[in-house]
């Protein structure tokens, strides 16, 4: 690494650091003895500064650097924040696609940087690893799929550290297939085995779903998922959010809205269509998920003409959100599509709702202003879209989360509920999901609360319950 070693000042008068929780403490400790760790900890639970502090004390012995991964939106947010209050002897860059090199050039303890970095990371030469010796993957499921480029350039990039941890709350919202390549990247197959079509017949079972030869569902086994826990609990850190923070309980529930009679006459023709293109042989995965992505736009008020223009039908739904909205002090709002930004965005400025609206445009300096005032009280709700919003924020002056319309990712919603819900929170919490009566929507709703369910067994597991 290129650059030349920085000298370290004291701070003075720096303010004492806050004590670790219980639980913090405890994943400390079995972090100083455990090179190789799954955290499956729920979101909220102060996962970071666990695994800061038990990386700074080997650094202090003369231990190695340390690579963090994770999602955009948490580098600074979340690591970047963290170091600074916890571990502030130490320095740390962030590396962006747009400084990536300038960055990695610096000669600091830490490296952060977003998880398609490793594809970059990859192609450096074996000089550009000396020193590290520790890497942090954080939301280790993003790298579930092996197939996939990031996936395969993170699995050669993990044999230039010793340790190696991967961070977590939703570790299989699918299958337990999930797992396979996750913990690949921890012990190298030495618990789940190295060949993935293996463990899979081990732990599923194929159903013929349709007429073709490849129409094949893998299903889990009865037993699996223990089978599983099992095997991992040697090297995992569980702490359940509701077992480990004492703070005011979150309350879920719908909010059930009726559709119009021509939009949900509509929404019938356009379903007894999808059903009969479902029945054909030649239907794949992404036909029918692009089918149902059309019904539930429809249901939530729009189509869409192209990829970047629709029409709205109704904004009834809009409405009663913003009625949610005005009903509470701070509120977060989440949102799928760009025509809900835009109806909520009018709805707002019409009805005199201060907001900001947190999403894949705006930019990182931006996004910290935005979560600061919010969380001094400066505006009323918030509009993220789950993919930047859903991770790492913590926006604790809201109350109550509130989904727009169904999402089908189980661990999107779950780590939409822990922006408000999560450590520093002192007041109830609710989690509101808007659903149209009779629809689709309903049924997602269903299918998430049984993924759920279902990694929430394995969670249960994990803790020795």
């Amino acid at each position: 690494m290129a650059g030349t070693a920085k000298q370290f000042v004291p701070r003075i008068n720096t303010p004492p650091r806050p004590k670790l929780w219980e639980h913090q403490a405890a994943s400390k400790k079995f972090l100083k003895n455990s090179p190789r760790t799954y955290d499956t900890s729920d979101p909220g639970t102060g996962k970071t500064r666990a695994h800061l502090e038990a990386w700074a004390e080997r650094r202090k012995k003369r231990g190695g650097k340390l690579l963090v991964l994770a999602p955009k939106s948490v580098l600074k947010s979340a690591w970047g924040m963290d170091i600074k209050k916890f571990i502030p002897e130490f320095t740390h860059t962030i590396a962006y696609a747009t400084n990536r090199q300038k960055a990695f050039d610096e000669d600091v303890d830490i490296y952060i940087t977003n998880l398609d970095a490793v594809k970059w990371l990859e192609k450096q030469k074996p000089s550009f690893w000396v020193g590290f010796d520790s890497i942090i993957m954080d939301e280790i499921t993003f790298f579930k799929h092996r197939t996939s480029a990031r996936s395969k350039a993170v699995r050669k990039i993990v044999k230039h550290f010793k340790y190696r941890c991967g961070l977590t709350g939703t570790p299989n919202s699918l299958s337990v297939t999930d797992l396979w390549h996750q913990l690949m990247l921890l012990d190298d197959g030495q618990r789940l085995g190295n060949n993935f079509f293996h463990f899979r017949n081990q732990t599923q079972s194929p159903k013929q779903v349709g007429p073709s030869a490849n129409m094949v569902k893998w299903n889990d086994k009865p037993g699996a998922v223990e089978a599983v826990a099992s095997l991992l609990m040697d090297i995992t850190i569980r702490n359940p959010f509701d077992q480990c923070m004492d703070i005011p309980p979150n309350h879920m529930y719908s909010k059930v809205y009726d559709l119009p009679t021509n939009l949900m006459k509509q929404y019938n023709e356009l379903q007894a269509e999808a059903v009969l293109l479902l029945q054909k042989e030649d239907v794949t995965a992404v036909n029918a998920a692009v089918l149902r992505n059309k019904l539930l736009q429809l249901i939530s008020g729009a189509v869409y003409t192209s990829e970047d223009n629709y029409e709205v039908l109704d904004d009834g739904r809009y409405e009663l959100i913003a009625d949610l909205v005005e009903q509470r002090k701070h509120s977060v709002v989440f949102f799928n599509w760009r025509h809900q930004k835009d109806q909520l965005h009018e709805m707002f400025d019409k009805r005199g709702i201060t907001h900001e609206i947190i999403d894949g445009t705006v930019s990182d300096h931006r996004r910290e202003a935005i979560v600061e005032q919010y969380q001094a009280g400066f505006f009323q709700t918030i509009l993220l879209h789950p993919q930047t919003g859903a991770h790492g924020l913590t926006l604790t002056r809201g109350t109550a989360t509130i989904w727009s319309s169904a999402i089908y990712q189980p661990d999107f919603l779950k780590q939409g509920l822990h922006r408000i819900y999560r450590g520093g929170q002192t007041l109830p919490t609710e989690t509101i999901l808007v659903e149209a009566a009779n629809t689709v929507e309903q049924t997602v709703y269903n299918i998430l609360n049984d993924k759920n369910t279902r990694m929430q067994s394995l969670l249960e597991l994990l803790e020795g319950v």
